[in-house]
């Protein structure tokens, strides 16, 4: 409770002597429209009407004496004044929401909302065994999954923490492994392809075969990049048979078992279908490896929920 205080009362003098004391309930309606886009998304987030959205911006406006917000019936954007305010407030704002949920949220009862923003690639089979452990551990934290292949500021889009692969992952944020140290992207085909086209010899006889590709939203097909001890084969070059954006990653397992072709994804997601003999490994002393995916968070300002999830990725790690 100490720590409350100090920072309520740090947050309040850096309020309050704004120009005309802008109460900071009204700055949290301001920085809750920058950060949905939008006044009626503000309303929703915030549970009140979007009439009073608009007057208690209008408010701030007045009393501040500049605009902070460019409005048209179709786009709503800061101003460069509305743009630095943010910016100031934001971390205040954040802090004492952080020190709410550490005052309101102890050890053995840790409620409250994570939102989470990863990849299609952690969904199916990374992902929930570690929020089943969460919620069983605490079972009021609420947790929202938005699922995003492109590298994205999870400040900015409203989350509290991300997964991503490898260097794609900024500087600045904390990150601790989740899953599997490394995976291998696996080829693989069903019988009934392999009955019709056979299986290729090496990496060169690939192009001669069909392929299930991935396509990235920059729009860049992804290569298949395959290594056998010191010999590396990037493939480029396919017959496509089919296309699928990265948003479906997973998707492309019902092609291939339908024998489209040969594709090329993560081999813990084959591995069922090997077993059954529902899919065919192709080239498997090709299989190259990568990092596994990693949680990251900005290294302030973590939730309780937050926190509890961290300490459920650390402790399943001994596991893996």
């Amino acid at each position: 409770m100490v720590l409350l205080s100090l920072i309520i009362r740090s947050i309040s003098n850096s309020l309050f002597c704004m120009k005309n004391n802008v109460s900071p309930n009204d700055l949290q309606v301001f920085l809750t429209v920058l950060n949905e886009g939008g006044f009626r998304a503000a309303a929703k987030r915030l549970g009140i009407a979007p009439s009073k959205v608009s007057t208690t911006v209008s408010r701030i406006e007045k009393q501040l004496g500049v605009p902070l917000l460019l409005r048209t019936t179709r786009s709503l954007r800061a101003t460069d004044q509305g743009h630095r305010l943010a910016e100031r407030i934001q971390p205040l704002m954040t802090e004492m929401d952080a020190a709410c949920f550490e005052a309101a949220n102890s050890a053995d009862h840790i409620q409250g909302y994570l939102r989470l923003n990863v990849p299609g690639a952690v969904v199916p089979d990374i992902l929930p065994p570690l929020i089943a452990e969460l919620q069983r551990r605490h079972p009021k934290v609420q947790v929202e999954i938005v699922v995003e292949n492109s590298l994205v500021d999870i400040i900015a889009a409203g989350c509290d923490a991300g997964i991503r692969y490898g260097d794609s992952i900024q500087k600045d944020m904390i990150s601790l492994p989740i899953g599997p140290r490394l995976q291998q992207i696996a080829l693989a085909a069903s019988p009934s392809y392999v009955k019709q086209h056979g299986l290729p010899r090496d990496p060169q006889e690939l192009t001669d075969h069909r392929a299930i590709r991935y396509r990235l939203p920059d729009g860049m097909l992804i290569p298949w990049s395959l290594r056998r001890g010191d010999e590396t084969a990037n493939i480029v070059e396919f017959t496509t048979s089919l296309v699928l954006s990265a948003n479906a990653l997973n998707a492309g397992l019902n092609y291939v078992r339908a024998g489209l072709g040969i594709i090329g994804t993560f081999r813990n997601w084959l591995e069922s279908d090997f077993r059954a003999g529902t899919l065919t490994p192709v080239l498997p002393d090709w299989w190259a490896e990568l990092e596994g995916p990693r949680l990251y968070y900005p290294s302030r300002f973590t939730s309780s929920a937050l926190r509890a999830f961290i300490d459920v990725c650390r402790s399943e790690a001994t596991t893996v």
